[in-house]
């Protein structure tokens, strides 16, 4: 069950010490509808914003369309795309130099395609949905060109998170491509493995997050 969610958090570099921006996150769901925004600013002026809405037909979440912003230091848009799952396209630019490289293409998208702050959701649901600890689905990454992938979700077992006030026991799951590296390379680089530290309450909550901020690789923690 998701309804009406908003809030703040911290984004840290990779040692986990330092404050490089926030991350805001709204959630609302209308009916069968809900409507996901989060928008990730940084320290020095850039920021990766993500926009997601689902149908939920029979307890099950459908992706239905979004839309992906990156943008650099000065505000300028690096990349701008639009999804459209029941449509199977994916449209919009990436700025390769001083040149904006527009794209409109037919994607192969089953409904069980997840990106952006949804993915979180089905994280939350992996107990009903897991096969063996492994939870399969489709996602679209930018490469920064798109590139419709599928990711593995996998519970690695119980981990302590060190806080300031004291430790959190939580289960530790891996997030990574479901093909091999050494089989496609170039995912592999776009898509390196996340980590999420999630406690065992109802709903699941998130204790911290490490992994890529997007596709450029720069290694951030959220807790």
């Amino acid at each position: 069950m998701e309804g009406d969610v908003a809030g703040m958090t911290s984004v840290l570099a990779a040692d986990g010490r330092e404050v490089i921006g926030f991350v805001e996150y709204r959630q609302r769901r209308k009916g069968d509808l809900l409507d996901t925004r989060r928008v990730t600013r940084f320290r020095d002026g850039s920021s990766d914003e993500d926009y997601a809405v689902a149908r939920v037909v029979d307890g099950t979440l459908e992706g239905l369309h979004g839309r992906a912003i990156i943008r650099d230091a000065d505000g300028e848009e690096l990349l701008d795309w639009h999804i459209d799952v029941p449509g199977g396209r994916v449209h919009g630019f990436v700025l390769d130099g001083d040149e904006r490289q527009h794209f409109d293409e037919r994607v192969d998208l089953p409904t069980a395609t997840y990106w952006g702050p949804l993915i979180f959701i089905v994280l939350k649901n992996f107990e009903e949905n897991a096969v063996d600890d492994r939870l399969i689905f489709r996602t679209v990454a930018p490469t920064p060109m798109p590139r419709a992938i599928d990711l593995e979700l996998v519970r690695e077992g119980a981990a302590r998170v060190t806080r300031t006030g004291g430790d959190l026991e939580t289960i530790r799951f891996t997030l990574r491509p479901s093909i091999h590296w050494l089989v496609d390379p170039i995912v592999q680089r776009i898509a390196p493995t996340s980590e999420f530290f999630v406690r065992s309450s109802s709903p699941p909550a998130l204790a911290r997050f490490v992994g890529p901020r997007n596709y450029g690789g720069q290694k951030v923690v959220i807790e």
